[in-house]
């Protein structure tokens, strides 16, 4: 059989693996195939989890991790990465200094910190340290209300305080900031600045249990429309319309907050062609 050339791009994850399969590598790895681009992984951190809670974490040694990116880039040489769970402090500097050593290489950092019911995915004296060596090189960072926080001081309440913080996260240092406001009480409106643009995204909390990984999917989205050569805003475009049919299309596993359907738009055409029942 002779080969042909892969024409779906290669994209990278640098995060931690879900058991439940509803986040992490795992809703990573369904976001690249379902935006026609190839994953590939590097895993930072096993978690034993599921929709209802994360039980426990184990971190991996920085050198596998810093071993498996470099097994990616050499040989399948991604077009852009996405990083999500790092962990601790000696998983992110080790991430840093590999990233810095391929400047060429598009980067969407997803500061993970927290798990919505508060489990850290992050050891608090790595918070510093991932804004000192992570947030220069970035394409874009994308935090969400209670990360933003974290990183900034700011009570973010309504849309002047996330403004306060995109512009304060800005001057920490990242060329651009998605602001992610999934969790405010009154709307699930987002924030995209990068110091002379502003643009809103407006969007309405929509009442669905299948919410689980909605912000690794949606930065491995940014990721896999940047490794196709799509302008960052228009990549968010689409990132933010695929994570929003994902819940809207979205069914119940488990008994807690299921996944987001990243297969919806297959599953739509495989019932439109008669072989899904």
């Amino acid at each position: 059989m002779r080969s042909t050339e892969l024409d779906w791009p290669p994209v990278l994850t640098i995060a931690g693996s879900d058991s439940g399969g509803g986040a992490g590598i795992q809703a990573d790895l369904k976001t690249f195939a379902a935006m026609h681009t190839f994953g590939t992984s590097a895993i930072t951190a096993v978690t034993a989890q599921n929709t209802l809670e994360v039980r426990s974490a184990l971190h991996l040694p920085p050198e596998l991790v810093v071993e498996q990116i470099r097994a990616v880039v050499d040989d399948i040489q991604p077009r852009a990465c996405k990083t999500g769970m790092l962990a601790n402090a000696a998983i992110v500097n080790a991430v840093a200094d590999t990233l810095e050593s391929i400047p060429s290489l598009p980067a969407v950092i997803d500061p993970v910190a927290f798990t919505s019911t508060g489990y850290r995915l992050l050891t608090p004296d790595a918070l510093d340290i991932l804004v000192a060596r992570l947030f220069a090189g970035a394409t874009l960072i994308t935090p969400n209300l209670r990360e933003a926080a974290a990183f900034t001081g700011v009570d973010i309440l309504n849309d002047d305080d996330m403004r306060k913080a995109a512009e304060q996260l800005l001057e920490l240092g990242a060329p651009a900031v998605l602001v992610k406001g999934g969790h405010r009480a009154d709307n699930a409106d987002d924030l995209f600045a990068d110091g002379t643009t502003e643009r809103w995204f407006r969007a309405p909390h929509i009442d669905s249990r299948a919410t689980h990984g909605t912000g690794c999917s949606l930065s491995a989205a940014i990721a896999a429309g940047l490794a196709k050569g799509t302008p960052l805003v228009d990549a968010i475009v689409a990132a933010k319309t695929f994570v929003h049919d994902g819940i809207v299309n979205g069914y119940q596993v488990g008994a807690g907050h299921a996944p987001i359907n990243h297969f919806y738009a297959y599953d739509r055409l495989l019932r439109k062609e008669g072989s899904l029942a």
